[in-house]
């Protein structure tokens, strides 16, 4: 078996992998970093700029767990994408989940990085994507 811990820009899936999250978003600088990629579930760290956003997104198929490791921000969810009713302030130590086909957009209202886990079942990204940048990521999407 192989474990790992310690910070590095690879994706470590599907492999056994033991590292500290909190760490590693923290240290993480880029839009999104795939850490892990299984077969049933991923996990990406994300670097928010203050007054940016993750920007507003639906998962089909996909259910998610978003939790915050430093930072602070607000989460804005809804069943339509004009329509996100849902909103709740976020700082660290807060989760939120996100049931597949629901819009949400999450958004810094810091003065400092927001800094976020994000776990997704099945995964979202494919294995080792690494976007720099928001733009980065829309343009591959």
């Amino acid at each position: 078996m192989y474990y790992y811990n310690g910070m590095n820009s690879a994706d470590h899936g599907p492999f056994p992998f033991a590292t500290n999250v909190e760490k590693e978003a923290k240290e993480n600088q880029y839009f999104r970093t795939t850490l892990w990629t299984g077969s049933n579930l991923q996990m990406t760290l994300m670097c928010i700029p203050p007054c940016e956003d993750i920007g507003l997104e639906i998962h089909r198929d996909t259910d998610q767990i978003i939790s915050v490791e430093d930072g602070q921000g607000l989460i804005k969810i809804g069943n339509r994408k004009d329509q996100l009713n849902f909103h709740q302030h976020l700082c660290a130590g807060d989760t939120v989940f996100v049931p597949a086909g629901i819009w949400h957009n999450v958004i810094n209202t810091g003065r400092s990085p927001l800094k976020i886990s994000s776990i997704y079942a099945p995964p979202e990204h494919p294995r080792g994507t690494v976007h720099q940048t928001k733009a980065d990521a829309e343009r591959e999407h």
